[in-house]
């Protein structure tokens, strides 16, 4: 692709220049650790690039794609072919771009696809999946990622993890609804018989002590609509702030993903299981009970470093503002807005999230870019927030009259696109 790609003045290429070559730090995805381990050859390009990826499956079922030309019973060539017929029609959307840059950077294809060329797509990106190079961990290890951090459960295997350059994130929100089935888990894999509140947290402590002592310094709890008025009894909320302290005590990060509404088509739930596509965003977050929560933490034994992902983005400005309420001596951005969410992870997204933080709390702070996805082909998404982070600040810059001098507007940069993450990490480690 055009190297000037999303960047409109020579400002912001030169700023992208200082950035590019980064490494990069992604802090929460989804990728499968069973494809890491066994660095997964990949039978097609739809295997690779469609078959699991909701984003796509959404706007196929917009432009009324039949279900068997996503998730159904039709072969692979001919669900790729239903992909590249309506693909030039996802124009606008950030799909759109992510798809052109992950075939550009990785297959070195510069053409759109569409149904005149889909074949030849299909069959190029074969050939080239048939080849070593194009392995899952080969993929992975063209976009110099110097810190990863897949989601696991409390429970799940640890082995596969170095602790270093690629580390567990707990993936908590079945511990805020404990069932019996984890009751018994947790009891065959600490010898914590659990009988009561009490002796679970015990069993959930010495689980978090196995994470840790595997790199994992990150947990991501989901608060989903309506996540406050579903707990009148206030259960779930003691529940986190007990999680949080024990957080805060480890040193790590704890990753709050905020009103998502997950429970909509009842059919698309029974036809594409819990991550088809389907959910949409809930109604504005409230915000007290959220400032309950944390103080609450911060009152019991320790507010760990949180990280706030809203999905409406209604909710962007004053959880902004929330950033200054919460701090700690010595410890940049205690409580921090995250990148971009989800439906919100493109450059509309990525924007107003920037201009959110400068406008309500200090933009040289800001976390960066996480993936929060689930392909391999997906950390492209990262090149995609530096070059509109880059062309943010040149424009910022002239229009705010910032008067910012290149080399601090650079250093801008690179402290969004990596240098904070990698600090953050960096202090979480010396923490423990």
């Amino acid at each position: 692709m055009k190297k000037d790609y999303l960047l409109k003045s020579e400002g912001a290429m030169r700023l992208y220049e200082s950035v590019a070559a980064l490494p990069i730090i992604d802090f929460h995805n989804h990728i499968s650790l069973a494809d890491i381990a066994s660095d997964k050859r990949f039978s097609s390009i739809h295997e690779l690039w469609v078959e699991k990826d909701p984003y796509k499956h959404r706007l196929l079922r917009i432009c009324g794609i039949p279900e068997r030309l996503i998730t159904g019973d039709a072969t692979p060539r001919e669900k790729f072919k239903a992909f590249c017929g309506a693909f030039p029609y996802f124009v606008g959307n950030p799909v759109y771009d992510w798809a052109r840059m992950e075939l550009s950077s990785i297959f070195g294809i510069d053409e759109l696809p569409g149904t005149e060329n889909a074949d030849y797509l299909y069959d190029r990106c074969g050939e080239m999946l048939a080849s070593p190079e194009f392995s899952n961990n080969a993929i992975l290890a063209r976009f110099h990622i110097e810190y990863h951090s897949p989601v696991v459960s409390l429970l799940d295997d640890t082995a596969d993890f170095n602790g270093a350059h690629l580390a567990p994130s707990l993936r908590g929100d079945n511990l805020l609804t404990p069932t019996k089935e984890l009751y018994d888990a947790l009891t065959a894999q600490t010898g914590v018989r659990i009988t009561d509140t009490s002796s679970y947290l015990t069993a959930i402590s010495h689980r978090l002590d196995v994470l840790h002592t595997v790199g994992c310094r990150f947990a991501d709890h989901a608060l989903d609509d309506g996540f406050f008025e579903g707990d009148a009894n206030g259960e779930k909320r003691a529940l986190l702030t007990y999680l949080g302290t024990e957080y805060a005590k480890r040193g790590w990060t704890l990753l709050l993903h905020l009103d998502a509404k997950r429970k909509t088509s009842t059919r698309l739930a029974n036809l594409c299981g819990p991550v088809g596509g389907y959910a949409a965003v809930g109604g504005r977050f409230p915000i007290s009970p959220l400032c309950d929560t944390l103080a609450g933490m911060e009152a019991s034994g320790g507010l760990p470093d949180t990280v706030l992902f809203p999905l409406n983005m209604a909710d962007v400005p004053p959880l902004a503002v929330m950033q200054g309420s919460f701090a700690e001596d010595g410890t940049p951005s205690k409580v921090q807005l995250g990148p971009a969410w989800w439906w919100c992870d493109h450059a509309l997204g990525i924007e107003t999230t920037l201009e959110a933080i400068s406008s309500f709390g200090v933009i040289s702070q800001f976390i960066g870019m996480t993936t929060d996805s689930r392909s391999p082909l997906s950390f492209v998404r990262h090149d995609y927030f530096r070059r509109i982070v880059c062309n943010w600040i040149d424009t910022q810059n002239t229009k705010r009259e910032w008067d910012l001098p290149l080399s601090f507007q650079e250093e801008l940069a690179r402290k969004i696109c990596y240098q904070n993450a990698k600090d953050k990490i960096q202090r979480r480690n010396h923490h423990a």
